[in-house]
C-alpha cells in the first residue's frame, strides 16, 4: 500500500511539519536583514561609521589594484603558457611519465600535475586556465575535473611562500610546510571526489569532454595549415590562452574583494595608538580574540604559544599574500618560531585564499552548486596540512637533537 507525502508513519510526520511551519513563519527578508544589521552595527560601533566605511572602501580598493589585478596578470600569463603546452604536445608528454604517480596518489590523469606546477608557480586560477581547455580536459572523468579546483588550489603561490620564509631566515622548515600541503592537498582531492560521486554518481564514467584526447589532437592536426609557420602556432597559442586567462580574471573578482574585505576587517586591528582612522587593513580582532579563548586546542594541534598566530590562516583563507605580510610583525613581536613557519608554509599553501576563489573557480567550470563541498572538503585538507607538518617538525627537530 502506498502512502502518501502528508501521511503520518509511526507518528514522525508531525513534528517536521511543525518544525517547518516554525521555519516557514519568519520571512528569508528579515533573517538577512537581522544578519546585516547585526554585522554592520558592530562593526560600526567599535570602529565608528564613518571610519567603518572608509576602511571598507579602502581595503577593497587596495585589494583590486594590489591584488586582483596581479591575479589578472597572473591568470593571462600563465593561461597563455598553458595553450602553448598544450599545443605543442607538452600535456600529453607529462601526463605519460606521471600518470604511475598521480593516479594512486591524487586519482588524477598524470596530466593534472601540470596544473600543480602551474599553480605553485603562480596563484589558484591558473589551474582554470587549463581545465578550460579542451585538449587538456579531454583526460579527466568529471569528477576529476571539478576536483582540480580543490587540486590546483593547495599548490596555489607555493612557490612565493616558500621563497618568502626562506627570506625570512628559514630554510627546513618551509620544506617540512610544503610536505604537510602535499598530504592536505591528497585529503582535500580526494575527499573532494568523494562528494562528487556521491552527489553525482553517473560523473564516475561521464568525461569531462566529449571527445578523447586522441581525437581532439586529431582534429588539431587537420585544422593546422601545413604551411602555417612554428612562428604563428606559437603566437596564436599565446594570444589565445591570453584571452581565456582575462575572462578567467575577470571571474576571481567579486570573491576577492567581497571575501577578503570582511575577513581581513574582522583579523587586523586599529591603527597606531588604537585609532580608526578610515586606512586600509584596519579591523576589530574579533578573530584573534576567539581563538584565544580555545588556543589551548591551536597549542595541541598546530603548536601555536600565541593566540595572535590565529591571524595568518584566517587572513589564508581570503588571500595568502596578505597573510605573508603578518609574518614579520609576529617575528618582531617575538610569537614566531620554527614550528610556526612550517605550519605557516603548509596552511598558507593548501588555502592560499581557497574561500575567495573557489566560487569563482568552480563557476568558470560551470558547477557552482558544488561550491559549499569544495570549501568543506578544502577546509579539511588544509587543517591536515597545519596538523601534518606540525607533527612533522616535532619528528624532525626530536631526531636531529638525537
Amino acid at each position: 500500500m502506498k502512502t502518501q507525502p502528508n501521511e503520518t508513519i509511526a507518528g514522525t510526520a508531525k513534528p517536521t511539519a511543525k518544525r517547518r511551519s516554525l521555519l516557514s513563519f519568519i520571512p528569508s527578508g528579515v533573517i538577512c536583514l537581522f544578519i546585516v544589521l547585526v554585522l554592520f552595527g558592530y562593526l560600526g560601533y567599535e570602529m565608528g561609521l564613518a571610519p567603518m566605511m572608509k576602511t571598507l572602501m579602502a581595503t577593497a580598493h587596495d585589494l583590486l589594484l594590489n591584488t586582483v589585478f596581479f591575479l589578472l596578470s597572473v591568470c593571462v600569463l600563465t593561461g597563455a603558457l598553458g595553450r602553448v603546452f598544450v599545443e605543442f604536445g607538452v600535456v600529453s608528454l607529462v601526463e605519460k611519465m606521471l600518470r604511475p604517480v598521480m593516479k594512486p596518489i591524487f586519482n588524477l590523469p598524470g596530466v593534472a600535475s601540470l596544473g600543480a606546477i602551474m599553480t605553485f608557480l603562480s596563484d589558484n586560477p591558473a589551474i582554470i586556465s587549463l581545465s578550460r581547455d579542451k585538449k587538456f580536459s579531454a583526460y579527466f572523468r568529471k569528477y576529476q575535473l571539478i576536483s582540480l579546483t580543490n587540486f590546483g588550489t593547495a599548490f596555489g603561490m607555493g612557490l612565493l611562500v616558500i621563497v618568502f620564509m626562506i627570506g625570512q631566515g628559514y630554510l627546513m622548515e618551509p620544506l617540512i610546510g610544503f610536505f604537510g600541503a602535499i598530504v592536505g592537498c591528497v585529503v582535500s582531492t580526494r575527499l573532494m571526489q568523494r562528494f562528487i560521486l556521491k552527489a553525482y554518481p553517473n560523473f564516475a564514467v561521464e568525461n569531462a569532454v566529449e571527445e578523447t584526447a586522441e581525437e581532439l589532437e586529431e582534429e588539431a592536426q587537420k585544422a593546422h595549415d601545413p604551411h602555417e609557420s612554428l612562428f604563428t602556432r606559437l603566437l596564436n597559442a599565446l594570444l589565445d590562452g591570453g584571452k581565456s586567462g582575462v575572462e578567467v580574471g575577470m571571474c576571481i573578482i567579486p570573491g576577492v574583494l567581497l571575501i577578503s574585505t570582511f575577513v581581513m576587517m574582522f583579523t587586523f586591528g586599529p591603527g597606531e595608538g588604537g585609532v580608526y582612522d578610515g586606512s586600509a587593513y584596519q579591523g576589530v580582532e574579533l578573530l584573534p580574540w576567539l581563538a584565544g579563548q580555545v588556543n589551548f586546542v591551536f597549542d595541541w594541534l598546530f603548536g601555536f604559544k600565541d593566540s595572535h598566530l590565529i591571524g595568518f590562516p584566517i587572513t589564508a583563507l581570503g588571500a595568502v599574500g596578505a597573510a605573508l605580510g603578518l609574518v614579520p610583525k609576529f617575528a618582531s613581536e617575538g610569537w614566531v618560531d620554527g614550528n610556526a613557519i612550517a605550519v605557516f608554509t603548509a596552511i598558507g599553501m593548501c588555502w592560499s585564499g581557497y574561500l575567495s576563489t573557489h566560487t569563482a573557480m568552480l563557476d568558470s567550470l560551470g558547477y557552482r552548486q558544488l561550491t559549499s563541498k569544495a570549501i568543506a572538503a578544502h577546509t579539511v585538507g588544509g587543517l591536515v596540512a597545519a596538523i601534518v607538518a606540525h607533527g612533522a617538525y616535532m619528528l624532525v627537530t626530536l631526531l636531529l637533537s638525537l
